[in-house]
Formats: C-alpha cells, structure tokens, sequence
C-alpha cells in the first residue's frame, strides 16, 4: 500500500500550510509596521491604542457571535479570561512595542520567537516538567543565536540595544507565561473565543491606559498616514494572521503550525532590509539559523 496521502488531503495540508505561513508572516510584518509609525511623532501608548482602537470592533464582533452561539462562561473562567488578557495581549504587545523603539525588527523578531523555550523552561521551573538533554541543547543553540544578534546591533551603535532588549524580552515572558496559564481554558471555553475574549480585555485595558495617561483630542490630531498604518497594523498584522493561525491550526494541527511559523523572524529579516532599509550581515543570519534551529528542536520533541 502507498503511503502517499490522498491527492484531497494532500491539497487541504498544503493550503493550511500555506495559510499558517501567511499568518507568520503578517503576524511578523507587525514589527516593520511599527517601526514605520515611530518615523512620525508618536510614542509606544498611542501606537498600541490606534492598533486595538481598530482592532476592537472585529474581535468584538466575533466574542458578541460565540457569547450568543454557546453556553455562558462561569464566573471563574471570566474572571481568568481577564487576566490572561491583560498578561498575554496587553502587557506583552505594550512591553514589544516600547522596545522596538530602541531594537532593530529582526532582533524584536528574535526574541519573540525565543517564547516556546520560555514556556518550556516555566515547565520546569513550576512544573517539574522533565527536560531532556536534547532539549538543553536546543535551548543553549536558540540563545546563542539571539546573543549573536544582540551583540551585533550593540556593535553597530545604540545606547538603548539593551533597554529594547530587556523589553522585548519581558514581552516574549507575558506571553509565554500567557500560553502556560491558558492550556487548560483553551480546551474548555475554545481557542477562537478565549482569543475573541481576551483581545477584547487588551483593547479596552489599551484604551484605558491612553485615556489615563493622555489627553483623548490626541487620538484626532495624526497624520492621515498614522491612521492608515495603524489600520494595516490593527487589521492585517493582528486580527487577520490571529484567526489564519486558527484555521490552520483546525487544518494541519498545533504542532505543524507551529513549525510553519518559524517562517516569521526569517520574513521580518528580509522585510526589514526591503522596507526600512535594515542591513543584513553574516552575523544576523548565522545567529537566525541557531534560532530556528533551536526552536525546530524543541518544537520535535514537544511533537
């Protein structure tokens, strides 16, 4: 018997491959955008708040469809939903952003993608979750490649490569401490609605915090072309590649989305070159490879 899959199942893994592919990749162009609205006057608070302003009444839209389609969530799973909102969208996007305004977008992109070994390594630590030596090794190879990196752009210049370090990596620890906390919800309440939920909560924490800390007439006072970016940034690089890497997710399984989404610091770094003129040396894409290859590691064995 041939081991081939069928010329149908065939043509469905191929497209939810590319369809997770397409979403790493926007999901990764995140960064390129934002450094494109830093070249006008606007700080990391506003920047976040036009990107959940805009983002808002489509993940509204979708949590308004699964409230009315599904059974009403428990007190205590609300309750979770908030925070998990406010650690895993919230704070972790509001800590990226701060730090692209002092880092290169293929170092952000880096860093961010160290997550799963956060993850892995919070298993440890809290867990007592058993790592294998294979495992070590891949976390030794994947941040040996984003300190390759890292001391590449200190080399280049920048008094503040370490502070956008520091917060980009405090981003990359939100999150993955965002993804350790909503295993078990995710099962229970559905990937689409926790998200739809919790992007819901960032939004409004988002305008909350701009509202507090600067005077509204503001959000009307931008260039057209920081409107137009945000709405890119809002609609194509946050709530379109959310619900791509779901489908593809319900199409090909976690395990190879999440392989596929090793396309994203690769896309940023040419991205990056393309559009903000970013170099791209021998170093950058050594400490690239170590990265990928590393998270290729972890991602096998956790398969």
């Amino acid at each position: 018997m041939s081991s081939k899959l069928p010329a149908v199942d065939r043509q469905l893994f191929l497209g939810g491959l590319a369809i997770a592919v397409v979403g790493a990749i926007l999901f990764s162009a995140k960064a390129i955008v934002a450094k494109l609205i830093y070249r006008y006057p606007v700080d990391a608070v506003l920047l976040i708040t036009f990107r959940m302003l805009f983002a808002l009444p489509l993940f509204a839209a979708v949590a308004v469809w699964k409230a009315r389609s599904e059974a009403p969530l428990s007190r205590r799973d609300r309750m979770r939903i908030v925070v998990l909102g406010l650690i895993g969208y919230y704070l972790s996007s509001f800590l990226d952003f701060l730090g692209l305004q002092y880092i290169s977008a293929g170092l952000e992109r880096l860093i961010l993608f160290l997550t799963p070994s956060f993850v892995l390594l919070m298993s440890f630590f809290f867990y007592r979750r058993r790592v294998s030596w294979m495992e070590w090794a891949a976390l030794l190879i994947s941040y040996l490649g984003t300190v390759l990196v890292f001391l590449h752009d200190v080399r280049l210049g920048g008094a503040n490569i370490g502070l956008g370090s520091v917060l980009v990596l405090g981003a990359a620890i939100s999150y993955a401490l965002y993804l350790m906390l909503s295993g078990e919800l995710v099962s229970r309440v559905g990937a689409m609605r926790l998200v739809a939920y919790a992007m819901c909560v960032s939004c409004v924490a988002c305008i909350v915090q701009f509202l507090l800390l600067r005077p509204w007439p503001v959000l009307l006072q931008q260039l057209p072309q920081v409107y137009g970016l945000s709405l890119i940034n809002a609609v194509f690089c946050t709530v379109l590649p959310v619900f791509l890497t779901m489908i593809a997710v319900a199409r090909i399984g976690p395990a190879t989305a999440a392989q596929a989404g090793m396309v994203g610091p690769v896309s940023t770094l040419f991205l990056g070159a393309l559009v903000l003129a970013e170099p791209i040396t021998a170093i950058q894409l050594t400490g690239t490879c170590l990265v990928l290859v590393g998270i290729y590691l972890i991602s096998k064995k956790k398969a």
